[in-house]
């Protein structure tokens, strides 16, 4: 039996804020734009033992000329998109981060809307993501630049991404390929700060935790929902990214949220229950 697809989009969002816990405590000694290369690295290791994304080299799969432009820009959003997410948590607070990630996915939630109710919908995650971030303009001016540009590449990828998995070049073989191309792209990005991981067990190990667990395990749960949901109802689903982090913060880490926090939760919940997809 089929799993609904928003249970795929949960699944990624609980992966979601596994690997940003393993990554901030290895910013010290590794570095986030190591940390993000790690990441994608072993993600990329990990599909090619799974996938074996080269058959497409060998004829064995066939991709047309659009399908290879969109795998192309596919792994570079992915490459850009960790390495400013990672240089932007480094310097922010994760909360103001993903409030400033969640404005252009409000866009293309927006886009989708053609009803009242949606409009309801799309105001209630709004005001439920509002309350669970608390923005606060503080902070490194230069952690602003990273976390707009992360921002701006996060709803890029929504698009990318949606696109690939309704086409003949998505899917998890598709996804494969694109992070291929995004270890090559991140090599002069990360390679420096990752040298150390190589003299660390340990940091390596954890690396590669996060790779998993960022990268691999959301990314293909990705590609599940986004076949089987529309654009703009994937986008406004992402509004339960900070509402799963609240709730993994009370069962994992005992964090017992504020009444302010539980009721962004309930907002976040409402507006997926409220809001009606594309038909």
């Amino acid at each position: 039996m089929p799993f609904p697809p928003w249970s795929y989009f949960v699944g990624s969002a609980v992966f979601h804020y596994l690997g940003p816990s393993f990554a901030v405590l290895l910013f010290p000694s590794i570095g986030p734009l190591g940390v993000a290369g790690i990441r994608i690295w072993s993600a990329a290791a990990v599909f090619a033992v799974w996938r074996r994304p080269w058959r497409t080299f060998t004829g064995e799969r066939t991709l047309t000329g659009k399908g290879w432009r969109t795998v192309l820009v596919w792994g570079t959003v992915l490459a850009a998109m960790n390495s400013s997410f990672y240089m932007a948590i480094a310097r922010l607070p994760l909360a103001t981060v993903a409030a400033i990630e969640f404005l252009p996915v409000i866009v293309l939630a927006a886009i989708g809307v053609r009803t009242g109710r949606n409009l309801m919908a799309l105001g209630a995650a709004v005001g439920g993501v509002y309350l669970l971030t608390e923005v606060r303009i503080e902070g490194e001016p230069l952690g602003f630049v990273f976390a707009f540009a992360n921002a701006a590449l996060f709803a890029l990828y929504i698009v990318v991404a949606h696109k690939a998995a309704q086409s003949d070049t998505g899917g998890i073989d598709g996804l494969a390929m694109a992070m291929s191309a995004a270890s090559v792209l991140v090599l002069p990005i990360g390679g420096v700060q990752a040298m150390p991981a190589l003299a660390d067990p340990v940091a390596l190990a954890a690396g590669v935790g996060v790779g998993i667990s960022s990268s691999v395990i959301p990314y293909v749960c990705d590609q599940l929902a986004m076949a089987r949901l529309g654009r703009a109802t994937y986008a406004l689903m992402v509004s339960l990214l900070p509402a799963t982090a609240t709730v993994t913060g009370l069962v994992v880490l005992r964090q017992v949220p504020a009444p302010a926090e539980l009721a962004g939760v309930g907002l976040v919940i409402a507006a997926v229950a409220v809001h009606r997809g594309e038909r």
